[in-house]
């Protein structure tokens, strides 16, 4: 009998498609009062948020009119397990060709998984340049009681200049790393303007931040997602305790804290009581720490209902600690439907993390001594479908097939002094360990275990996950952080080779995607000077 999966996992009937159509393009925009040159969907920024019921399909077109210059993007839905459908994944090499400018693409896919996430593009690192925006699946309530969904709160770390400048720079010779200027909830923050150097761009002091709004007496729903380039933060409510009841796509047994960690690509949902005075005002933070940023902190406000919202709120921040370079402990966190992983799974795979100039000097990232770089022109997923498996001419791909293995377990081993927020597409993956050091082979919370999509690997510390092979596909696992993955630190796991082709002809959409890009790239130079990633 095949596996089904996790309980969270488990779909319910079918129930309504869910439309959106998307138009990426080019604009200016000054979320901070700076302004700069972005990408936008629908002139919007942060994107739209798209949203359904557990079960419903999305059906989601994308038009390119990226222009001056032109430049192809795919968007990734992050964390839909794309059970049905691995070919709408996104990845541009891995499971499509990139939309070509001028061209379209629909993306249509259940929601098979639900809870608070984010979607993005995953062409080199667009999303960096403001193609992203939040993704939020309504699904069974189980032990979760509040009174208002406050909706998705986006926390993103903020540069001034343009995407592919900082990328770049990340992969450049004898180059610093990029620095984040500022820091944004839901798209806002001020910027102190005397920071502007004499002929930089043009700079609005008080650009205003975002605002809440807390009913005294009720609890209210936060949908917390990191949707930054590098930085990771930590999330608090002055004078306000939060209960944390999901992570990423998985509810958890509630447990109560006054900050809330999250790297990119993690999300936590979190129920708050509105404990004080009507009139009450106070400031939610953001604060990065662990990362590169001339400006860390962010603030919003929540207002009560009889609060005069004219004033600026004169709350006190929480003090917490922020030397731990990595998520809360795993002791802390159990998931709410326990589903063990198996005690001993069929293979393992270890991963060893390094950084370093290649044979050009250029900075380059590694796992297990190979960087990745993408071949638009030659999806992984789409070889496998047709019954190509093997690439020993494209080490560069970075391919570890497990074939019919029925479970995998991989170590990471971050050989450098700095963390990863390490994402597997297409599963929820079993912790069953992390820390720094080597692992001592020790298991937390077992059969128990914390299950995500994205978990942080500590710096020179070590990671272990394990995930059964229930999804078969080609599925990246790589470090989120955007000048990283640029630099090619990334894997492709393939699992159940011989059944990719069980799950029917891939659409249409997709090969036409394929032919256009073909068509552009063979009469255009594709300025591809990361990982494509």
């Amino acid at each position: 009998m095949a596996s089904l999966g996790a309980p969270e996992q488990r779909l319910g009937q079918i129930r309504v498609k869910r439309t959106y159509d998307f138009n990426i393009a080019r604009g200016y925009i000054a979320p901070d009062g700076v302004n700069r040159s972005v990408l936008l969907i629908n002139g919007q920024f942060p994107g739209p948020t798209i949203e359904a019921n557990w079960g419903d399909t999305f059906v989601i077109t994308v038009h390119n009119n990226i222009k001056d210059p032109v430049e192809g993007t795919a968007l990734h839905w992050h964390g839909i397990l794309q059970r049905q459908t691995p070919w709408f994944d996104g990845v541009p090499s891995v499971q499509q060709c990139p939309i070509a400018p001028g061209k379209s693409m629909t993306y249509e896919f259940k929601a098979d998984i639900y809870g608070s996430s984010w979607y993005h593009s995953h062409y080199s690192a667009q999303y960096a340049g403001g193609l992203f925006g939040a993704m939020v699946i309504h699904g069974p309530h189980e032990n979760i009681f509040y009174d208002t969904d406050l909706g998705p709160i986006l926390l993103t770390d903020w540069y001034h200049p343009e995407y592919f400048d900082l990328v770049e720079q990340s992969v450049g010779i004898n180059q610093p790393p990029a620095f984040s200027d500022n820091n944004l909830i839901n798209g806002k923050m001020d910027f102190d303007c005397s920071k502007i150097v004499a002929g930089g761009p043009a700079c609005t002091p008080n650009a205003g931040i975002s605002k809440f709004k807390f009913t005294s007496g009720k609890t209210h729903r936060l949908r917390l997602i990191n949707a930054g380039s590098e930085g990771m933060q930590r999330f608090t409510i002055d004078n306000h305790t939060m209960t944390v009841v999901a992570q990423d796509y998985v509810p958890v047994v509630p447990f109560q804290t006054n900050v809330v960690t999250l790297h990119i690509g993690q999300r936590t949902d979190v129920i708050v009581k509105a404990n004080l005075k009507p009139d009450a005002a106070v400031f939610m933070r953001a604060n990065m720490s662990c990362s590169l940023t001339r400006q860390p902190n962010a603030v919003a406000a929540i207002y009560y209902e009889k609060a005069d919202q004219t004033k600026t709120p004169k709350s006190a921040a929480q003090v917490f600690d922020a030397s731990r370079c990595g998520n809360d402990p795993l002791t802390v966190t159990r998931p709410l439907f326990p589903y063990p992983a198996l005690a001993n799974a069929a293979t393992t795979l270890n991963l060893d993390i390094t950084f370093g100039p290649n044979a050009t000097g250029n900075n380059l990232w590694y796992m297990n001594g190979q960087t990745f770089r993408a071949n638009y022109d030659h999806p992984i997923f789409l070889l496998a479908a047709a019954g190509n498996t093997s690439y020993p001419y494209d080490p560069q791909w970075n391919v570890y097939n497990f074939g019919s293995n029925n479970s995998v377990r991989v170590i990471v081993n971050n050989k450098f002094p700095a963390n990863h927020p390490m994402h597997l597409h297409g599963h929820n993956f079993f912790v069953l360990a992390e820390g720094q050091g080597t692992w001592d082979g020790k298991i937390t919370n077992y059969p128990n275990t914390q299950r995500r999509d994205v978990q942080i690997v500590q710096p020179n510390g070590y990671l272990v996950i394990q995930y059964d092979t229930d999804n078969p596909g080609v599925w990246p696992f790589h470090c989120h952080i955007a000048w990283h993955v640029s630099g090619g630190l990334y894997v492709n796991l393939m699992e159940q080779p011989a059944k990719i082709g069980d799950r029917g002809a891939v659409p249409q959409t997709v090969v036409q995607t394929c032919r256009d890009w073909s068509a552009y790239s063979g009469s255009n130079v594709v300025e591809q000077i990361d990982s494509g990633l």
